[in-house]
């Protein structure tokens, strides 16, 4: 299984809109795509109020690109909410199960 760490900050100011779109459109839609046995939401902190997060667990390799693509190292974002983001940040490991 791949765990892939997706993190982004939003622009100044941007927090709230992102946020909605966070917990309206990106939450359900990982939650309900093909191939990911977990995702695991995390919100902003006071200490980083705008810092959002998923970390997903894929079945595989196979299902993680057939939902981004071969190009699954770079962090895609939805056009809906380009404008509301700073900076994005993605990492994938193999998952260790113990």
């Amino acid at each position: 299984m791949i765990m892939r760490i997706f993190q982004v900050v939003t622009r100044p100011g941007k927090e709230k809109e992102f946020a909605t779109f966070f917990y309206d459109t990106a939450i359900p839609l990982m939650k309900n795509t093909d191939g990911i046995v977990s995702v695991l939401p995390g919100a902003p902190r006071s200490e980083s109020p705008r810092e959002f997060s998923f970390v997903m667990i894929w079945a595989d390799l196979a299902a993680l690109k057939a939902f981004v693509g071969e190009d699954y190292e770079s962090p895609h974002i939805d056009p809906a909410e380009a404008e509301l983001v700073e900076s994005r940040s993605i990492k994938h490991y193999n998952l260790v199960e113990g």
